[in-house]
C-alpha cells in the first residue's frame, strides 16, 4: 500500500485534532474529486511498519482526539488489511482514540458480505475498529460547504458500531455546535 500524505494537527477530517492518512489508489473516480492525484494507486510513498510508528507516536499527546483514514479510499481491498493492522495497533497503544474512515462506497451495499468491496475475514474486522464511517461518493451537484466533515449532502456519516449492533444505518451524531456561519 501506498500513502499520498499523513496530516498531523489535522481539523477537517473529524472531530477534534487528527492524525489523517491519506491512502493512494482509488477505483471510484469521483468527478471533482479534492484529492484527485491520490487515485493512483502508485501515487506517493510506501507504506512500512516505520510509517505505523510515527503515526502511532502523533497520536500520542493527549490533545489529539483520534486517526482518520482518508484516500484514495481505504476501503479498496488492497487497502484493507494493513489498515486493519494500523487500526488494531492503534486500538491496543491508544484505545481511549477514535478511528474515522472515508469511503467513496457504500456502507450496506458495499462493504458487507456479498458487496463488492467486501473481504472474508477482514472488511468485518476492520470495520470493528472504526467509530465513524464517512460513506458514499462525492457528488458535485450535491456539494454543500457548509457540511461538517463531508463533501456533500449525499455522503453519510455512520456511527458503526451502533449501525453493527442494530442491524440499521445509524447515523453519528454531532455535538452541540455554538456557532454558524450562512452563505
Amino acid at each position: 500500500m501506498n500513502y499520498g500524505a499523513i496530516k498531523y494537527c489535522d481539523i477537517a477530517n473529524g472531530v477534534g485534532v487528527r492524525t489523517s492518512l491519506f491512502v493512494s489508489g482509488c477505483r471510484v473516480h469521483c468527478p471533482g474529486c479534492f484529492n484527485d492525484e491520490a487515485q493512483s494507486f502508485t501515487f506517493g510513498k510506501p507504506f512500512t511498519r516505520e510509517v505505523a510508528d510515527e503515526i502511532i507516536e502523533s497520536l500520542r499527546p493527549s490533545y489529539v482526539r483520534g486517526l482518520s483514514l482518508l484516500g484514495g479510499d481505504p476501503m479498496e481491498p488492497e487497502h484493507q488489511e494493513e489498515l486493519l493492522a494500523l487500526c488494531e495497533l492503534v486500538i491496543r497503544e491508544l484505545p481511549e482514540k477514535d478511528i474515522w474512515c472515508y469511503t467513496g462506497y457504500v456502507y450496506d451495499r458495499d462493504l458487507v458480505p456479498g458487496g463488492k468491496r467486501y473481504l472474508e475475514n477482514v472488511t468485518d474486522e476492520l470495520l470493528g475498529c472504526i467509530d465513524v464511517l464517512v460513506d458514499g461518493p462525492f457528488v458535485a451537484a450535491e456539494k454543500d460547504i457548509t457540511l461538517r466533515f463531508r463533501g456533500s449532502s449525499n455522503q453519510r456519516l455512520i456511527d458503526v458500531s451502533k449501525t453493527r449492533e442494530s442491524g440499521e444505518i445509524v447515523p453519528w451524531v454531532d455535538e452541540k455546535v455554538y456557532s454558524t456561519h450562512s452563505m
